[in-house]
């Protein structure tokens, strides 16, 4: 008879797991560069558009301005109205398409050197270093105990982020109430309440995420960073460390032949990490969180020149150009696929088409509202009247002078006013009657037109349909 053995256990000590990475700040060394150049132009050429163009003035008045208050959009020599809203969906409808066309073509360009957030964060950051120092001396900073220097530096850092932002959320509110009339309401503190709360909205969210959150907006926050791993395909081209040459890695004098010594070209320095934005080591593969700054090439471009190296260990490549080791003519063949063909094919005959619309525009609207409080009645002559409301709009800045008139049954009259002057971005409502004589037409609804034309701009014309009702 067999003894039963012992049962033996193990105590196994549970350990919580966080299904959130903890957050790490990361220090961001300035680089210097070709790219880096490029995205100081991009960051230049965006902030002079954003906070110079309220300033500009057009036929004595703001060059771009969203007036709420009268419902009209000036966009230098164009006024939209709420019926224009057709071209609101075109342009987001392009930029779609050129979103869909730049990742397409070199992945997330607008993240890297066009979006706000990178632009910002850009700009905070440069003003950081001017102040605390770059990243030796910015960790140096933070992990040395509350001083009076570190107090000051801290405080005068944040004054000047806390300045630039109220100026962003200022100038965004710009944009929909006139500059000089924002002005003067800063000037005798009256600015409206909803002009205080974006003014502080947005610029609060310019503090806190340029401030403080940076990276994990684009890490977490932003929907295109999840998205854009469907809009990529081996021919796109984004920043690649080139495994091949660089593999293995280590540190190496100068002068040294790495081939010689069984090494790669990368020397394992980690200035890469160091200029990341996102903190990401692009010498893991492609990942989500790049936003395709180049900075990592910029500073890995410097190192490959002091240790004597030939440039581009990282750099714009394709997955099959790393590969299949294509030169740069035959990478960019591929980059040229029917893909960007068709973005680009569907992209031009928009914007084609857009501005033919605009360019063709009539500048004048018409609305036809028959009273329905009085439907139809026998006029003093005998003859059959209706009454409509004609809401006439000039949609640009030139007065002009319109005709009315009315058509579509035999003997139709129009009575009231038939000459109609409109101020330029105005609109006017007349009230008219048309009589028809009672054997003409059916009873019931009748297909009428009102024609209203400017005088001496033929083009300038419009025929809009309405019904006549006879008992």
């Amino acid at each position: 008879m067999s003894t039963p053995q012992k049962e033996t256990s193990t105590t196994v000590q549970e350990q919580p797991v966080s299904l959130y990475e903890k957050h790490k700040v990361i220090y961001v060394r300035e680089v210097k560069g070709w790219w880096a150049n490029w995205r100081w132009a991009l960051v230049f050429l965006t902030q002079l558009v954003f906070y110079g163009t309220p300033w500009l003035q057009w036929n004595d008045r703001q060059a771009v301005l969203f007036h709420l208050v009268e419902r009209k959009f000036y966009l230098f020599g164009l006024v939209l109205w709420p019926q224009d809203v057709f071209y609101l969906a075109v342009l987001l409808i392009i930029s779609a398409y050129a979103l869909f066309l730049f990742t397409a073509v070199a992945g997330r360009l607008f993240c890297g050197y066009a979006c706000p957030q990178t632009v910002y964060t850009e700009i905070f950051m440069w003003i950081e270093n001017r102040i605390e120092g770059d990243r030796p001396a910015r960790l140096k900073l933070d992990r040395a105990p509350w001083t009076g220097r570190k107090i000051a530096l801290k405080t005068v850092k944040h004054a000047a982020w806390i300045l630039l932002s109220l100026w962003t959320g200022f100038t965004l509110v710009g944009y929909f109430t006139p500059m000089p009339e924002l002005l003067q309401e800063v000037a005798s503190f009256s600015m409206g309440g909803w002009e205080i709360f974006w003014t502080l909205f947005y610029g609060g969210f310019c503090y806190m995420q340029a401030g403080f959150l940076r990276e994990q907006v684009c890490k977490y926050m932003c929907p295109y960073a999840r998205f854009q791993g469907v809009m990529f395909d081996p021919d796109t081209l984004v920043i690649s460390y080139d495994e091949a040459r660089g593999e293995p890695r280590s540190a190496r004098k100068k002068g040294v032949d790495p081939k010689l010594a069984g090494q790669g070209d990368c020397i394992d320095c980690g200035l890469c990490v160091q200029v990341c934005p996102t903190g990401i080591d692009i010498r893991d593969g492609l990942q989500y969180e790049c936003i395709g700054c180049a900075a990592c090439i910029d500073v890995c471009d410097q190192v490959m020149d002091k240790v004597g190296s030939p440039r581009g260990l990282i750099r714009y490549s394709t997955e099959n150009a790393l590969a299949m080791n294509y030169g740069r003519r035959e990478m960019i063949r591929h980059v040229l696929r029917p893909r960007v063909i068709l973005y680009s094919a569907g992209l031009l005959a928009i914007v084609l088409a857009f501005a033919w619309s605009l360019a063709t525009r009539v500048p004048l609207k018409v609305n036809v509202l028959r009273d329905r409080t009085t439907l139809a009645r026998e006029a003093d002559d005998g003859r059959i009247e209706n009454i409509y409301n004609l809401k006439i709009m000039n949609t640009d800045e030139t007065p002009r002078r319109f005709a009315l008139s009315v058509s579509g049954l035999d003997g139709i009259d129009l009575m009231g006013e038939r000459i109609v002057e409109v101020a330029g971005a105005h609109n006017k409502e007349v009230t008219v009657a048309v009589r028809v004589p009672q054997e003409v037409g059916k009873k019931g609804a009748n297909v009428i037109y009102f024609d209203v034309k400017a005088l001496n701009h033929e083009a300038v014309a419009v025929q809009e349909k309405a019904t006549f009702l006879m008992p």
